[in-house]
């Protein structure tokens, strides 16, 4: 690596710990550029020489407490026997912790953060690459996607392999089990429900569960 792009990635680190340190000190609504330029010892000019706005900053800043995420769903994977059995812990272990932060994942894998978000997601990993040293290596480039939908292919494709499912039923299995997350997530965003972290996962799982069980009906 050349000293200009050593230089770049120290100032842009600079700027997504001081973002990440407002989140746990004050939570994410409170996180303004001035803020971050002022905690990283800069103005807010030289903040825009490495990011187009602030939902960029507030994108990587987040991604900075996904580790306990990626971490215990490296683990959950290994208890699947099959595609389908880690498809289904994966979702679990995944309504978990959003669930748990639902401001936090919505800022991750929802909000608008323009027209190329999987390069956003690699270019965080290619930075802080020890986030998912632990993670399968057949799944990384997963985590590389923003879309839920892409992101939860993978395994069912896998599980296509495998002959547990057909190819026929992938799509619609992987967009209502997405429609089902965003929908409590929404919920729980809008505080329209007063369900705990636990409660939200069971409802949600029992939905995906019904939805892979009966995933025959969607051959037809």
């Amino acid at each position: 690596m050349d000293k200009r792009n050593i230089k770049m990635q120290r100032m842009w680190k600079y700027f997504i710990e001081a973002a990440a340190d407002i989140i746990q000190d004050e939570g994410i609504d409170q996180v303004t550029i001035r803020k971050i330029a002022d905690k990283a010892g800069y103005n807010s000019g030289t903040l825009y020489n490495y990011f187009d706005d602030l939902s960029h900053v507030l994108f990587f800043a987040s991604m900075r407490f996904l580790k306990p995420y990626t971490t215990e769903a490296a683990e959950t994977l290994k208890k699947g026997n099959n595609s389908i059995e880690k498809y289904l812990l994966a979702w679990e272990c995944f309504c978990k912790h959003s669930f748990t932060d639902p401001k936090l994942f919505h800022t991750i894998f929802l909000m608008d953060i323009g027209s190329k978000p999987d390069a956003l997601f690699e270019q965080y990993y290619q930075v802080y690459s020890s986030d998912i040293l632990d993670f399968p290596e057949d799944l990384k480039p997963v985590l590389f996607q923003q879309s839920m939908t892409k992101r939860g292919l993978s395994l069912l494709e896998q599980a296509v392999s495998e002959g547990v499912i057909e190819e026929a039923q992938i799509e619609s299995i992987n967009e209502l089990t997405t429609l089902v997350w965003q929908g409590m997530l929404t919920n729980l965003l809008n505080k329209r429900q007063s369900y705990t972290p636990e409660v939200a996962t069971k409802k949600t799982m029992n939905y995906i569960h019904q939805i892979v069980t009966h995933r025959e009906v969607f051959t037809t």
